[in-house]
Parts: structure tokens; sequence; C-alpha cells
């Protein structure tokens, strides 16, 4: 018996999720802020971390610059390195250590820890002013990395833009520009470390994604599936969602960031879960859609169809040195074509009447349908840079992306297109069939790295359409 109850507890201890601990050394760091020098002239480098939330009781998150490229996690913090004649000399500046604010918000590492944690000397948050004043008075110009670019009469500024303006009030003459774009280039490209962190998020999210699966054909409302995502992500280590869930049912499937998820969930809906976990910052994004009560309808399995196939059109295309754009046009073609089959356009090539900005524009009809992009770059951020957004935007070794294209039959879609002949002929030619698949929205995300084995798909959730209903059929009655 002994015996028996030590083999249960192996087997539970096996089945328990691992944890990842990537290592981001001061050295690892100081090469990231070393690249984004690269790209600049000599200059003034400020990165502003991000600030102190104003409640204590809420939760602070450090803003992907800052974290990026030092690894503090401490709210206020910010560093200053200066490039001038090929040498890089920098400060760290974060809050002191203070016993009364910390019985509120917790322990400060201090200067004495940044300079540990960066191996860069480190100095009191309240002197960056009086430093940054000083450098104004020089030739160099300031490149800023933080929340900054609020233009035009009556935006909003941010904290970030704020705190420049005091900067430009007492050195008119001083250039300042945004070096978040160079940043982006370097973030593009993943370390080994990242790529394993995202793997680690990208792992919770499927197994999210599962356990809801099966726990909807006995759901009745959207928050409870949003709910148990959620535990789901908590139980397993991650920190947070890594954006808002969307649990979207019936008619909340066709819109795309849906974020109420208050929804009923009926048993002859389709149910848009897109989610993400966020693991030690980094991101996953994964979506998929199922039918509510476990088997889909044929309208449901047409729809769905075709965007798996464009999903598939797209990763036959997805390998290192291949532009990016060739995914895009491969999905974009298989919807086309779908769409045509099941009536819902007149043509893959035809075109209807957009009067947005008070001009008469020709948009391709499958737009109606699928109005987003293919995918997108993930990391610090849901939305992070990748290699191939950048010149000459190829997949390459150390890209994190998405692929994710869509169909959504918006209820009242006909009724928002202008009022021209040309689209009157439109509505009338597919309304029968409009009618017969509206309120089905249909999205499938899958996260995918590039190693130098090549592309890999990470996101191993089920997605075929028998796999799902095969998961379903497991649900607890």
């Amino acid at each position: 018996m002994r015996l028996f109850v030590n083999r249960l507890l192996l087997a539970a201890l096996l089945l328990l999720p691992l944890k990842v601990e990537a290592q981001f050394t001061a050295r690892e760091n100081a090469q990231r802020r070393e690249a984004v020098a690269a790209r600049l002239p000599d200059a003034v480098v400020v990165v502003l971390g991000a600030r102190e939330p104003a409640q204590d009781y809420l939760e602070f998150y450090q803003n992907p610059g800052m974290q990026y490229l030092s690894g503090i996690k401490e709210p206020d913090a910010a560093i200053v390195f200066v490039k001038e004649g090929g040498r890089l000399s920098e400060t760290v500046f974060v809050l002191p250590r203070d016993p009364a604010a910390e019985t509120w918000t917790g322990s400060r590492m201090g200067t004495e820890g940044a300079t540990k944690l960066t191996g860069v000397r480190a100095r009191d948050r309240a002197t960056l002013t009086l430093v940054l004043d000083s450098l104004g008075n020089g030739k160099l110009p300031f490149y800023v990395i933080g929340d900054i670019g609020s233009v035009g009469e009556g935006a909003i500024q941010s904290p970030d833009d704020q705190f420049l303006a005091t900067i430009r009030t007492k050195h008119p003459q001083l250039q300042i520009a945004s070096a978040n774009a160079i940043l982006g280039q370097v973030r593009g490209k993943k370390s080994p470390g990242e790529l394993a962190l995202i793997r680690r998020a990208v792992e919770i999210t499927v197994e999210a994604q599962k356990e809801a699966m099966q726990a909807i054909p006995a759901a009745k409302n959207e928050y409870e599936i949003e709910a148990l995502i959620e535990y789901v992500f908590r139980r397993s280590g991650a920190e947070r969602p890594s954006f808002a869930t969307i649990v979207g049912a019936g008619p909340n499937s066709t819109t795309l960031h849906y974020g109420a998820d208050d929804g009923p969930i009926h048993l002859g809906d389709v149910v848009v879960m897109d989610i993400g976990a966020s693991y030690k910052g980094y991101a996953a994004d994964v979506t998929r859609t199922v039918p509510a009560n476990g088997v889909y309808s044929p309208e449901q399995r047409q729809i769905y169809q075709i965007v798996r196939d464009a999903q598939a059109a797209a990763e036959r295309q997805a390998k290192p040195g291949v532009s990016a754009a060739a995914m895009n046009d491969s999905a974009n073609a298989v919807i086309a074509a779908g769409l045509t089959r099941l009536g819902l356009i007149e043509s893959p090539d035809a075109t209807f009447d957009d009067t947005s900005g008070g001009m008469t524009h020709q948009v391709p009809q499958y737009r109606m349908y699928y109005m987003h992009g293919l995918g997108h770059g993930i990391g610090l951020e849901v939305h992070d840079p990748d290699q191939y957004y950048f010149r000459p935007g190829l997949i390459a070794e150390g890209s994190a992306f998405t692929i994710e294209p869509g169909i959504y039959v918006r209820g009242n879609l006909l009724e928002t297109l202008a009022d021209t002949p040309k689209n009157r002929a439109l509505t009338s030619r597919i309304r029968s069939a409009f009618e017969r698949y509206k309120n089905i929205g249909v999205r499938i995300e899958d996260d995918y790295v590039v190693t130098d084995k090549g592309v890999e798909w990470i996101s191993k959730a089920p997605r075929e359409i028998a796999e799902i209903e095969a998961l379903m059929r497991k649900a607890t009655p």
C-alpha cells in the first residue's frame, strides 16, 4: 500500500507545472542598453519607469522599457546614460529606503540594492531633475524612453510628458526626441531566456483554455468562464492576465475586444475565448472559439473551418527568412474565397463603398467580416514589437508572434454600410446568406517562436473541430 501511495504522490508531483526562472543578469541588461545606444548618435538617454499608483492599495506593474533595460520592478525609477565620444556612462535613480512608506507598500531596495541589481551607480530619485538640468546645459540632445508622445491641442499628457515639459521650459534650446521606436527594434529579437518565459506563459494559457472548454457546457454566463480562466492563471503561477480576458458568447463573439464578460451563454452559441497569462512580465495570447453545447452547428462549422484553413495557410508561409507579408496574403486569400463560397460576399476581389472621412473608398468585401491584422509580436507586452515589424520585414530567429485570423458576422453589419447604390445592390444579393450566419464570430489565435530549428507552434490547445468536440464531451456533467 505504501509503495502504491508513493507512486501516486510521484505522479502528482510530475503533473505540477514547472517553475521557469529566467535570470537576466546585470550584464545582459547592460548589453540591452548598449544596443539602444549603438543606434543613437552621441546623446543623453533618459529611461522613465512607471509611476507609483496614486492609491497605495493598487497593484504596481513596471513598464516594459524599464523592466527590459534594468530589471528594476519598483516605481518611479529612472536610468540616465550618456553616450559621448564612444563612451557610455550610466546612472540609475530609485526611491530611497523609507520605513514609514515601506510599512504600506513593502520594502524598497534603495540605492544600494539598485546598484547590486544593475551594477550601475544609483542615486536618490529626487536628484533626477537636478542631473537633467545640468545635462541640459550641454550640447547633447535628449532621447527619452517612456510614456511620452501626447500631441495636439487638448491632448491628455502623461506624467512623463509633464515631467519633460518642465525640462523644456528651463532649456528651450534642448532637442528632445523619443527613443521608444529604437527600443522596439532591440526588443523585437527575444533572447533564449525571454523565449523560456513566453513558453511558460503560453503553457499556463493553454491549460486555462482546456479547462474552460470543458466547463462551458454547464456554464450559464460568460463571467463564470472568465473566473475559471483567471483562477487557472493564478493557480499556475502567473501574476495576472496579460490583457483583459475576453469571453464572448453568441452576438458578443463578433465584438473584437469585447470585455464585459457578463452576458448569458446559450447552448446554440459559439464562445470566443481570447486569453493570455502574464508570467514574470511576459505575455501569452491564445484564442479558441468553441460551441457552447459541445457540437458545432453546420453554419458554425463552415465559418470555423474557413478561419482554421486561413490560419493553416499562414502557418505554411511562416519560415525564417520569409516575409511576414506572405503569411497575411495567404490568409486573406483563403478567407475571401471561403466567404464567397458561403454567399457572404460577391467574389474574392469584390469591393464595397466606404464613405468614412467624407470620401468614398473601395474596400474589399471580405473586410466586412475580417477587419483586423493577422497577428502581432508577443513579449513584455501582449502586442510587443517583433523583428518583422522593421525592414526588411522578415521572420527571424528570436521572433515570437501570433497568427490570428477571424470572421465576424455582426448582426447589424448590413445596416452600418453606407447608403449607396453599390452597397444597396450588395446587401440585396447577400442578405439571405447573411441571415443564415449572422451573430457567429470565430477567431483562432496561436503563438509561435523562432529558434535555430525553425518556427515552432507552442500554444497546443485543441483547435481542430474534432479535437474540440472530443474534449468537450469529457465535460463534467
